[in-house]
Parts: C-alpha cells; structure tokens; sequence
C-alpha cells in the first residue's frame, strides 16, 4: 500500500527500512537457479556465505545456508558451478540489504541443462530464428573482420594467425571478453552489438576453444542468440570444437568447426586466388586462341576457293554471259529484220502487182466520163459522149461513135 509522506512530512530510514522488510517477510520460499560466483566456507562458522548471479544478466544476490544445508552438495557444487536453491528472501533492516536464507539446494546436473537447452531451441526454432532465409552471405574478401574471443587466447591466435597467413592485408577489429563464467553472456552480447554498430565491419567472428558442456553454456544462452539474430552484420560461430554445437552455430550466418576453420572460411587465401586467376586467364588465353584459329583456318578456307584467287574470273564469265547474249539477241533481232523486210518486199510486190498503174502499164486504159466517174459498161455511155481515157503515160479525149457501141456479153 502507498504510504502518505511529503517534505513536511517524510519517513525516517528506520521506518523506511523496517516497512520494506515488512514487506518482504510476507514472501514465501521461491525456487531460484543461478551460478555461484563467490563461496566462503569459514573454518568452524555454522553458515556458509555465497552469491548466486544470472548467467544472462549482471543480476546477482546473496545467499546464506546452514553449513549442514551446503555439506549435503559440497562435493559437487562449487564456485561457477549451476545451483538450484529453496530459498526466503531476507531483508537486513540496519544495511538496508537484501539476501536469500537457503533451507535447500540442488546442483544442475548435465542431463537437465541438455534438456533445457534442447526446450529453448525448440523454442527459438518456432519462432524462426534459425531459418536458412534469414542467413546473411558472408562476403568474399572482408576489408575489416571483428573478432570476438577471449584474451590472449588459442582461439584469437588460430583466428588471426590463419587469416593473416591466407591474406597479410586483412585487418581486425579485436574484443577480447570472457568466454565462460557468469561475466560471458553480457560481455559477449555487448561486444557483438559494438562491433554490428562499426560500419566498416564486414563480418564478426565469435571464437571459443574447446570445453565441457557447462564451460559453452554462455553461447547457447537465449540473450545471445537474440543478439545475433538481430545483427545486421553476418556473424561466424567458431566455438569448440567439430562435436560442439551450440545455440549460436544455430542462429549464426556461418557456423565453423574450430576457429581456424573460421579463418579458412572466411579469408580467401591469397595463393589459391591467383592460382585461380592465372587458371581463369589461361583459360581465356585459349579460349580466344581457339577462336581467333577457327577463324584463321575460316578465313584460309574463303581465300583458297577460286572465287577469292581469281576474283576477276567472275567479272570474266559475266562478260562472256554478256557477250553471248547480245550476239544472240542481235541474231534474233536480225532474224526478225529479215523476216519482216521479206514480207514487206512480198507485200509490196503483190500491192504493185495489184495496183491500177500497173494494169495500165500492160495497156490497159481507163475511160472517164468529165465528171471523173469511171465507165464499167458499154450501157452507161452515150454516142458522140467525150470521154477521157487515161494510160500508163498520160490523158487523151475520145469520143464514142455512134454505131461502135456493143454491149457486154
């Protein structure tokens, strides 16, 4: 409930203090899991002192038992180690502290972390985090890598010493943090969003040796793989080794095996390409060596026919073609003059033969009254009728005598 306080009015500290340990004795027992991160076992005390932190989170609290309630686990629990307490939550009025009275507790055991993990990949799985679609390509050659490991390292050395020996010129942007322990996943994370907010970075590498199952606990954690996901960097997971697989070679753009497999895979090394490229421009070199030969033996091939050795035979054959048929275009022609000058010779020889000046030429006359018309007939003149008679040579008058006149049989 809220209390009524103001300037004029406040609360001492006691007041304060004593109300928020009222407050927190109405808690019951709760279940808390964590890692032990501090342990103090005083020779002789009946208490036992630790701090129990979340592995995903800078969260941490303290924790007392009985020494009875820690002796019953003391063999395989210790600082780091995972824990599961029983525990109520204590509030120490004159510090103003609050810590947990342990009455249980219960290591993790391997199965059950293996089964938890295997839950939360589920998890993330159906929500799709680990979808092929939504990995980014690495590229080719990376200008600046960042690398995550721990410092000083196998991991950093096998990652830097590789990649500079595939391709000197490579360039890194190093975050050394802690790769196990309660500091690991805030650590981590924070390095990775540093390195995705570059914008020369071109990839990030997450690197780790080899270890047990607790030891890689911090790169299955859900913060983490969340953190990936959300990159818009490509990242590479390089944790342990080949049988290690982690949450985050799930999520991560590129899983390797070893850190060295991360080098390999993503630095290209240099001697391999320039063996490619002398390859491809060999491979060039006689591709256009092939091509410009077929085209010499095509062009070797067009000059040897006839045509191209004696190109003016054509223009020769065309002329004798030419030639040819206008001799026989003249022979036609002149076969056809020939032929028409006879039958105008025939024709003219039968229109003389038939014309009247012709017939007068044999001696023929032809008689004419004056008024030009012609007389065909003794009954058409008259006695003493002056007629004209024309003949080959000329006109002469004649007169019809009056008893001459003898009618056509």
């Amino acid at each position: 409930m809220g209390l009524n306080t103001s300037a004029e009015a406040p609360l001492p500290v006691g007041e304060v203090s004593r109300l928020i340990g009222g407050w927190i004795d109405r808690l019951g027992a709760v279940w808390v899991e964590g890692q032990i991160t501090q342990l103090s076992r005083r020779p002789g005390a009946g208490v036992v002192f630790m701090t129990l932190r979340d592995p995903s989170y800078d969260i941490s609290v303290s924790v007392t038992c009985y020494r009875q309630v820690f002796d019953a686990v003391a063999d395989v629990v210790a600082e780091g180690a995972r824990v599961v307490v029983r525990a109520k939550p204590e509030w120490y009025a004159p510090r103003g502290q609050l810590s947990l009275r342990a009455t249980e507790m219960k290591p993790v055991g391997i199965g059950e972390l293996l089964a938890r993990l295997e839950m939360l990949k589920r998890s993330l799985g159906a929500e799709g985090l680990f979808a092929l679609d939504r990995k980014k390509p690495v590229p080719f050659l990376p200008q600046l890598i960042g690398l995550v490991c721990g410092r000083a390292s196998a991991a950093e050395r096998d990652v830097l010493e590789n990649a500079r020996r595939r391709w000197p010129a490579v360039r890194f942007e190093v975050r050394n943090v802690a790769v196990q322990g309660v500091h690991a996943v805030p650590q981590v994370v924070g390095a990775v969003k540093e390195l995705d907010e570059l914008p020369d970075v071109d990839v990030i590498i997450v690197a780790r040796g080899g270890g047990s199952v607790e030891d890689l606990l911090p790169f299955s954690d859900e913060q983490l793989v969340r953190a990936v996901a959300e990159c818009r960097t490509p990242v590479v997971s390089a944790i342990g080794h080949e049988p290690d697989s982690p949450l985050l070679d799930l999520v991560a753009d590129l899983r390797a095996s070893t850190p060295t497999d991360a080098a390999k895979k993503v630095v290209p090394d240099v001697g391999e390409e320039l063996d490619r490229v002398r390859g491809l421009r060999d491979r060039a070199l006689r591709t256009v060596r092939g091509l410009l030969d077929r085209e010499e033996r095509g062009l070797a091939h067009a000059l040897a026919r006839p045509v191209m050795e004696h190109p003016q035979r054509m223009v020769e054959e065309r002329e004798t073609e030419v030639d040819a048929l206008l001799a026989r275009s003249r022979r036609v022609l002149g076969h056809l003059l020939d032929r028409a000058d006879s039958e105008l010779r025939h024709t003219h020889a039968r229109v003389v033969g038939l014309s009247p000046a012709a017939t007068l030429e044999r001696g023929y006359a032809v008689l004419q009254r004056a008024d030009g018309s012609v007389v065909r007939s003794p009954e058409e003149v008259s006695p003493d009728e002056e007629l004209r008679a024309r003949v080959a040579e000329g006109e002469l008058s004649v007169r019809v005598a009056a008893d001459v006149v003898v009618p056509r049989p």
